[in-house]
């Protein structure tokens, strides 16, 4: 693996943060390029980026740290402190916190700029799945975020000066991360092809949310987590918060696609009606 792919001066520049930044700027830009085709405002997706962007990290490392304490018992200023182990940045994120506030944050500022935030979010939305396939590169590169151990044939070993390697020293593992970037990738073409039979807004963002819920709720069953994050065990299979919160995402989002769906139909009879 390569957590550290070269340096520049005293500066390092590693794998996950190179693909978290590249998966930003490409998701960015293919969100301000939809623009054209939705007819909507490409100056609100840019600030709604940069409100995603810093929501994004902020939840993600509160959602680490809520469940990892004993980490930062004695040195707090951790949580918060990028410089650490000779390099910048932050260790421990968890990307489901990220994606819970990034929806939050999302919908605050579309409350507060009173905007309709549905055609802007199906604008960005494909964005997400881009994103996670880049990312979880980032992920494999790295060796966080890996999988348990597996006899079939797909199962790798990570070098122990990984994460992954630490914790499962000269044991095959699932790969998890070349699973979610693939599915990342997938799932972005699946959405585009779905996206043509899209006749309201909210659409396509809502079908993201669902599709990935629905991918995390199941790479969660073969990805490594500590106890503190088992939420429950029913007939022996361990269920993560993780996956309750996608159950809770994706139960949100099949309600809120067929509520839109409605109103739209109920918009378009009445329109006919006084036409």
């Amino acid at each position: 693996m390569y957590p550290e792919l070269f340096h520049l001066g005293p500066f390092t520049i590693r794998a996950y943060g190179l693909a978290l930044a590249l998966s930003f700027f490409f998701g960015v830009w293919l969100a301000v390029k939809r623009t054209e085709k939705l007819k909507i405002e490409s100056q609100i997706i840019v600030d709604l980026s940069l409100v995603i962007l810093v929501s994004s990290i902020i939840g993600s490392r509160l959602f680490y740290v809520v469940y990892h304490t004993e980490e930062f018992t004695g040195h707090w200023l951790d949580v918060i402190n990028p410089f650490q182990s000779g390099g910048i940045g932050l260790a421990g994120l968890s990307m489901m916190g990220g994606i819970t506030l990034a929806i939050i944050s999302a919908l605050m500022f579309f409350i507060i700029k009173r905007i309709n935030p549905w055609p802007f979010l199906d604008a960005m939305a494909p964005s997400f799945f881009l994103g996670l396939g880049i990312t979880r590169i980032g992920c494999f590169l790295n060796g966080c975020c890996f999988g348990k151990p597996t006899d079939a044939f797909c199962g790798m070993i990570f070098p122990p000066r990984s994460m992954a390697g630490w914790v499962f020293p000269d044991t095959p593992i699932w790969p998890t991360q070349l699973f979610s970037s693939i599915a990342g990738f997938i799932m972005f073409g699946l959405l585009l092809l779905l996206e043509r039979k899209r006749n309201f807004n909210g659409y396509t963002f809502w079908l993201t949310v669902a599709l990935y819920s629905l991918w995390r709720f199941f790479i969660d069953f073969l990805r490594y987590y500590e106890d503190s994050m088992i939420f429950a065990s029913i007939a022996n299979i361990n269920f993560t918060r993780n996956q309750f919160l996608c159950i809770c995402l994706l139960i949100i989002s099949i309600i809120w696609f067929f509520y839109l769906k409605r109103n739209n139909e109920k918009a378009s009879e009445q329109s006919i009606s006084e036409g």
